[in-house]
This record gives structure tokens, C-alpha cells and sequence, in this order.
């Protein structure tokens, strides 16, 4: 069997349905387990929950590097996107062959706006976050920062170095805090900070290293809550609705004992799943999978006919982490960035891309059932429902709660000292590069 072959086990849809032999598992159950198991059935956000977090065949575990130049890019001596992309595809080749010489994986190289535009993103996200520090809680209270997932660092360091440059007052009140799940990448930001002049040492940061889903402790002082290129990766659940009584079933991957993968439909029993959509119903959302319903519905007395909607995958761990916020963060400002459409997605409404790399070429798949570890799997964000979402969760019991949802475009012209990046035509790939980003502040 090739390798190639090895990441995209079979995948049957018109099998019989779950064998009862088959245990029920979460991405819990398995986390322990050396390899992928077999004989399971999870649902589709446990699925994905294990192939890309975990701890020892993970995707995020095994592959993924965050790319991350030495030096600043110039981009004042640019002559256009056009070189800055070229340039850029240059160091990437430089890093894939310098990981490949390492050792014989073929790790996943992956780039953030944070590490092509630093340090004028991170200081973007500071100037932000001091201008509204100023405004609602300064003197009465410090300015303490909590980032997910904070990749190798750089955003803090970035934004650290903002504060105690132009902001020196602010500084002393100042107390940053990374919530990271990887190991790896906890190491990492500590290294960020060991090898810094000792003078520029930043005393006031503070890594945890663990999950934002297993936290448990009451953080009850005004804080800004920070998820840049994060919420992309969350795992999300997978519903189908029945053409005929319009009730949604959730999506469930079954693997064998060969290890090849099933995908079947039950009636809605989980808790997550349930609290999810009685929420969108209280929003004007109308799921395009719906809207369609009446058309399928139609084709079902036909011979052969669907008897299930198109696929609609929704963002219950995205719930997860506003329904933690309000318990634990109950006085949060909230900045998430990420991306709000992305192409090639595999088929179905907020449908990720699924795509990996091999020998130096991309490989998208049509599934999210590929084998766990190898691909990257990550979704766009519908904002401006997660903003319905977050005022019912986080905001109900606030009057007059301000939410804004806005384009990166946007929050980088207002904040951003845009003409830092901008290159000798004109052209500035800081404000273009991203533009199928957003942002949500609270």
C-alpha cells in the first residue's frame, strides 16, 4: 500500500449501521491510545477532536510548525505583492527542507498573519486593546491579557513590547497569560522569552499549559480574552435533517475493525449537539441546508430518492468556549480573528477544507474521514451568528451589550500603522493577504 493510500482509508456510506459490538467513545476515551482505534463509533466532532489534538498521532502533535521568519519582513523595499509572495515561498521552501533533513516526517508548515506581519499585527491587536483598557478600567484596574492558544509567542511578545514602549504607565499594571494546550508549543513561548535580553525580559507572562476546555478556575477581574487563527481548528458536530419530518440527525464515523470509516446519521440525543441548536433557533439564522429541505423532499418520492439534507457542519465547541467565558471569565473583552469563508471546502454547509501536504504539494481531500494525524482540518466561521450566539450566552443579563463583528481589513486600518507594510506600488499585503478574515470584539 502507498503512503498516499494510507491516508485516505476507504470510507463506505451504504454499509448496515453501527455494530453492536462497536464501542461509543469520545476524543477523551482515545487520548491515551498509540494509534488510531478501531471498532469505535464517535461522534463527528470527537473525530476530528482526536485527529487533530491527540496527544500522540494528532496533527497538531506530530506536524504542524508554525512558520515563522528570523528576520522582519521589509516591505518597504518591496516592488509588490507579487515579490512579497515570492520572497515568502522562498523561505517556506527553506523551512520544509530544513524539517525534512531533521527527520523523515513530512511536517506541515503553516503561517499566521501574526508571524508574515509582525510585529505591526501584534501591535495593532495592543493598540486596540490599551485604547479600550484606557477607556472602561484604567487606573482602577490592571490590564491583564489571557491568549489561546498563543502558537510560538510572537503576538505576546509583540504585543508586550507595544505596551512598554508606548504605553510605559500601562506596562507596570500589565499581566499577560497563555492558555496553550500543546506541550511543544508551551516550551516554545517560555524559549521566546529565555532568549531575550535580560533587560527586555517580559516578568509579567505567565503560560498554562492546558486546554481552555478543562478550565476550571474563577478569573473574576476585568480581562481581555484573546483566540487569534484558533476557533478555526475547534472541532465542530455534523447534522443532517430527515426530508420528510425536518427533524436533525447527528452525524456519527464509525470505524471497523480494518480500520475503515462509515459515516451514519441518528436521531439528536447528544447534550452539546441539543443546546447548540435550541440556541440558533432564538437567532435569525435560516441554515441553507433547510432552505433546501422542501427541493429534497420533493426528489425523496422519486425512485432513489435522498431521504437526508445536505450536510451542515456547526461549531459546538465554539459553544463550548463561550458557555467557559461566561462561568469563568464573567468579566471578559473578547478578540477573536479568523477566517469567515475558505475555498475548497469539502461538500456541506460550513464545511472545512481538509487538505495536507506531500513531497512540497498541497493534497486536498473531499472528506474529513482521512486518517487521523496526517491532515489539517479546519473550518471558516459564520461571526456574525457566533455573535448572536455569544450575546445569548455571554451577554443576555447585560443591556446594551456591544458586540461588533468586522472585516481584519477594517480593524487593521483603524489600528494598524498600515503604512509600515506597505510595499513600493502602492500594494500592502497586510491589508490583502487575509482578506477572507474577521474579527469579533466585545
Amino acid at each position: 500500500m502507498s503512503f498516499v493510500s494510507k491516508l485516505f482509508p476507504e470510507v463506505h456510506q451504504d454499509e448496515p449501521p453501527i455494530k453492536p459490538h462497536y464501542r461509543r467513545v469520545d476524543s477523551l476515551d482515545v487520548a491515551k491510545e498509540a494509534s488510531p482505534p478501531r471498532g469505535t463509533t464517535m461522534l463527528v466532532r470527537d473525530f476530528i477532536d482526536d485527529s487533530l489534538y491527540n496527544p500522540n498521532y494528532g496533527y497538531f502533535s506530530k506536524q504542524a510548525v508554525i512558520f515563522s521568519p528570523e528576520q522582519e519582513f521589509d516591505f518597504k523595499v518591496m516592488k509588490d505583492n507579487l515579490e512579497f509572495m515570492n520572497i515568502l515561498g522562498k523561505k517556506y521552501r527553506e523551512v520544509e527542507t530544513d524539517y525534512n533533513e531533521i527527520d523523515d516526517i513530512a511536517r506541515q508548515v503553516w503561517h499566521t498573519p501574526t508571524e508574515l506581519f509582525k510585529p505591526w499585527y501584534g501591535y495593532a491587536i495592543a493598540k486596540y486593546i490599551v485604547t479600550e483598557y484606557k477607556l472602561n478600567n484604567y487606573p482602577h484596574n490592571d490590564l491583564i491579557i489571557y491568549e489561546m492558544g498563543a502558537g510560538n509567542g510572537t503576538l505576546m511578545l509583540n504585543i508586550l513590547d507595544y505596551i512598554q514602549k508606548y504605553e510605559p504607565s500601562v506596562y507596570q499594571r500589565t499581566q499577560y497569560k497563555i492558555i496553550e494546550i500543546s506541550s511543544k508549543l508551551a516550551q516554545r513561548q517560555a524559549e521566546r522569552q529565555e532568549v531575550r535580553d535580560a533587560q527586555n525580559v517580559h516578568d509579567c507572562v505567565q503560560i498554562i499549559n492546558r486546554s481552555i476546555f478543562d478550565w476550571d478556575a474563577p478569573v473574576t477581574d476585568p480581562c481581555f480574552f484573546i483566540g487569534l487563527e484558533v476557533i478555526d481548528n475547534f472541532a465542530h458536530d455534523l447534522i443532517r435533517y430527515d426530508v420528510v419530518t425536518g427533524q436533525p440527525l447527528q452525524g456519527v464515523v464509525v470505524t471497523n475493525d480494518e480500520g475503515e470509516y462509515e459515516e451514519v446519521f441518528e436521531p439528536v440525543t447528544d447534550p452539546l449537539i441539543q443546546r447548540y441548536l435550541a440556541l440558533r433557533k432564538l437567532t435569525p439564522y435560516k441554515s441553507p441546508a433547510l432552505k433546501k429541505l422542501l427541493l429534497r423532499k420533493l426528489r425523496n418520492y422519486l425512485p432513489f430518492g435522498l431521504n437526508l439534507s445536505s450536510p451542515e457542519f456547526i461549531p459546538t465547541k465554539a459553544l463550548v468556549l463561550l458557555e467557559s467565558l461566561k462561568e469563568h471569565f464573567p468579566n471578559h473583552r473578547l478578540i477573536l480573528g479568523d477566517f469567515y469563508s475558505l475555498p475548497d471546502s469539502v461538500e456541506g454547509v460550513d464545511a472545512p477544507v481538509v487538505q495536507t501536504r506531500y513531497q512540497r504539494t498541497m493534497v486536498p481531500c473531499s472528506t474529513y474521514m482521512v486518517q487521523p494525524g496526517w491532515f489539517d482540518i479546519f473550518f471558516p466561521t459564520n461571526f456574525e451568528l457566533l455573535s448572536d450566539i455569544y450575546e445569548l450566552v455571554c451577554r443576555s443579563d447585560i443591556p446594551d451589550s456591544s458586540v461588533k463583528v468586522i472585516t481584519q481589513k477594517e480593524f487593521l486600518e483603524r489600528y494598524a500603522e498600515v503604512e509600515q507594510t506597505e510595499t513600493l506600488s502602492g500594494e500592502n499585503p497586510m491589508l490583502t493577504y487575509y482578506e477572507n478574515n474577521k474579527f469579533l470584539l466585545t
